[in-house]
């Protein structure tokens, strides 16, 4: 068992470029493998998800050189260039990497069978199987809807025009992959925007994805060129630093290239909300993505209601935002967050349990929490292995008055490699523990 043990600490300074984004970084060998031609990346994220989908490509036929200082030089099969795997393709603790080849597997000619670690094993699959079946897909999962899942191939695909229940980027990309091999028009109607990286990416390769409003559409029949992609800093590993100098007593950071794609920026403006300083400039597209430069500096947060809306536009940055919630002044709701139970952890519960364990008065509720910031004690934490739960209480020692001990570390690789080593340059007290 791998802890992290952090002692209270005042000041974060300096100059920081986080990890490259996973969600970029994950769809990059996807299109890339299925891209005719050479696609390189530079930024990629070096953490055990991000692995698992470029080791299942591998595993699948497709040749990957690197990573090797974050850059990737991947020989696209073609769309029809995969080959069927030796064995169930493992990918770890991903949850993006299963829900999007779900899709795009659902369209090969071979059968293959997806599996996970122990916590993608429970997390809920039927909200993606449910629509490539509609589309004529053969998936078999568990009977709680779980992986495995048994993928059977040689299914013809049919374009579908669905409206998502809930807003989900996994889903919408696996939905949007399979629609590469569909007969006919796909579609998908989100009921909030979501990430569209996906999107972005596509149309990068060269597959024409016209949008209006929440709705996006492709049709078969064109081709994905290899092309190159700087993959920017990832702004969901940006987050616990924004909200450590925010709650910091002494502290002026500033984060270098990190992406600012509008449907990720929902911890900007909801900090801001809370009174943060946090600064944008020298704005700049990479490779179709929106990056800047963020100076952030300590600041006197105060509660507040979070809107609905911005619920997806910040649904892997919650566990940081609950952390700056527990530093405000007054009381934060956050609703509209009902995601957040299905991930690596039931994240509302986990962090709520873990902020009252730190003298916080936290109440989960079925979609959100609401907190009354307070200070903060010392004490000991159980991430129960998310690594965003683990990282973003680490930020917690910025203010809290006694050690915090955080036990199940091991899964902070899989988003955030370096992340100690990191956070010790900045300015927190941080080490590792083994029990």
């Amino acid at each position: 068992m791998l802890s992290f043990i952090v002692e209270p600490s005042l000041a974060l300074h300096g100059e920081l470029r986080v990890p490259g984004d996973k969600s970029i970084s994950h769809r990059a060998v996807m299109l890339g493998a299925l891209a005719e031609g050479v696609t390189e990346a530079q930024g990629f994220l070096e953490g055990e998800d991000c692995l698992a989908t470029l080791n299942a490509f591998r595993a699948m036929g497709v040749p990957i050189q690197g990573p090797a200082a974050g850059r990737v030089t991947i020989q696209g099969a073609g769309l029809r260039g995969l080959k069927a795997p030796g064995k169930p393709l493992y990918l770890g603790n991903s949850g993006t990497t299963m829900r999007l080849l779900a899709g795009l597997l659902a369209g090969q000619r071979f059968d293959t069978v997806l599996t996970g670690d122990e916590s993608l094993n429970r997390r809920p699959m039927r909200r993606i199987t449910e629509p490539l079946a509609a589309m004529g897909a053969r998936i078999e999962t568990t009977a709680a809807g779980t992986a495995p899942l048994h993928i059977q191939g040689g299914q013809p695909l049919k374009g579908i025009d669905y409206r998502l229940p809930v807003a989900s980027a996994q889903v919408k990309s696996g939905i949007l992959l399979a629609g590469l091999y569909a007969r006919g028009r796909t579609c998908v109607t989100e009921p909030v925007p979501t990430r569209d990286h996906t999107e972005r990416m596509l149309a990068g390769f060269g597959w024409p994805v016209p949008r209006s409003g929440n709705r996006v559409c492709l049709e078969s029949g064109a081709r994905l060129r290899g092309c190159a992609i700087d993959v920017p800093a990832d702004i969901s590993s940006a987050a616990f630093f924004l909200v450590g100098a925010s709650i910091a007593r002494d502290a002026e950071l500033l984060l270098r290239h990190v992406g600012v794609n509008p449907t990720r920026t929902g911890i900007i403006t909801i900090l801001r909300a809370m009174g943060a300083r946090i600064e944008l400039f020298n704005e700049r597209l990479a490779g179709g993505e929106p990056v800047a430069d963020l100076r952030v500096c300590s600041a006197r947060l105060r509660g507040v209601r979070v809107a609905e809306t911005l619920a997806p536009l910040a649904i892997d940055e919650f566990p940081a935002l609950f952390i700056a919630a527990a530093c405000a002044e007054g009381e934060t709701v956050v609703t509209g967050a009902a995601e957040l139970r299905v991930k690596e952890s039931d994240r509302i519960q986990v962090m709520a349990d873990g902020l009252r364990r730190l003298g916080v008065a936290a109440q989960p509720t079925p979609d959100g929490m609401m907190i009354r910031g307070g200070s903060l004690t010392g004490g000991t934490i159980d991430s129960h292995g998310d690594h965003r739960v683990a990282m973003a209480f680490a930020m917690a020692g910025f203010r809290a008055e006694g050690a915090i001990r955080i036990r199940d570390c091991a899964n902070v690789d899989t988003s955030f490699p370096g992340f100690v080593e990191l956070s010790r340059k900045a300015g927190l007290t941080i080490r590792h523990d083994k029990e």
